[in-house]
């Protein structure tokens, strides 16, 4: 028996069914695309991807209105590819990494920007600046069977209409297939896992009253209302 209530399981819709897909945990790959990487001040050449968390339960389903957060002043927005793991497994080949690949989706990696500035000049982790609550907003995750393509399609975001990330996921450093192989290589992935792939250039600041919207062309779109400062 538990000391109190456990937690709901964290969840996210599936397209066209009334299904849910529970989430385990949330990888996120750093600086995946060139234009970014380089908007980051970084190098972009393919050195080793590397990887950050979220927690489970900043995931939450679209059209959806998620608070200013606390502590911050520079709320970005991030729009990337989400990958959906229903397969566990370790060491795991690239040629085989599409057999445990259980859907695909669109999500936002909210970004403290300020935080995960200050963490990166102290050479601190930057769980400040992306694992905070609601800092995941997800579409629905579309079956892989019928998703069209995980290698090429447009990957876009607009705040208030006006376009501001607009590229193709063919632009990815490192591909779905690779770092998916490269993170079973650190740890045993599981059905549950969610990756977020990296974002496009064109970061920026929203504000509350923002809409978000984006998508990923054959796989989903979704709309993100920035709320009050909680």
């Amino acid at each position: 028996m538990y000391v109190f209530d456990a937690p709901v399981q964290p969840s996210l819709a599936v397209q066209g069914t009334n299904d849910r897909f529970p989430i385990r945990r949330i990888f996120c790959v750093g600086r995946n695309y060139e234009a970014h990487t380089r908007e980051m001040g970084k190098d972009p050449t393919r050195e080793a991807p590397f990887f950050f968390t979220k927690p489970a339960d900043a995931a939450l389903d679209t059209p959806c209105t998620i608070a200013y957060p606390k502590l911050t002043n520079n709320l970005h927005h991030e729009i990337e590819l989400v990958i959906a793991i229903g397969k566990g497994g370790s060491e795991i080949a690239e040629a085989d990494v599409m057999d445990h690949v259980w859907g695909a989706a669109v999500g936002l990696d909210m970004t403290r920007r300020d935080l995960q500035g200050e963490a990166k000049t102290m050479g601190r982790p930057w769980d400040w600046g992306k694992a905070f609550d609601q800092s995941a907003p997800i579409g629905a995750i579309k079956p892989i069977a019928d998703v069209p393509s995980v290698e090429t399609a447009r990957i876009w975001l607009a705040v208030n209409g006006e376009i501001r990330q607009d590229a193709d996921i063919a632009d990815l450093i490192w591909s779905v297939r690779e770092h998916v192989s490269i993170l079973s290589h650190a740890m045993t992935l599981a059905p549950g896992d969610i990756i977020m792939t990296g974002t496009p250039a064109g970061v920026g600041a929203v504000v509350s009253g923002d809409v978000i919207t984006g998508g990923v062309e054959g796989i989903g779109e979704l709309e993100v209302t920035i709320g009050p400062r909680t």
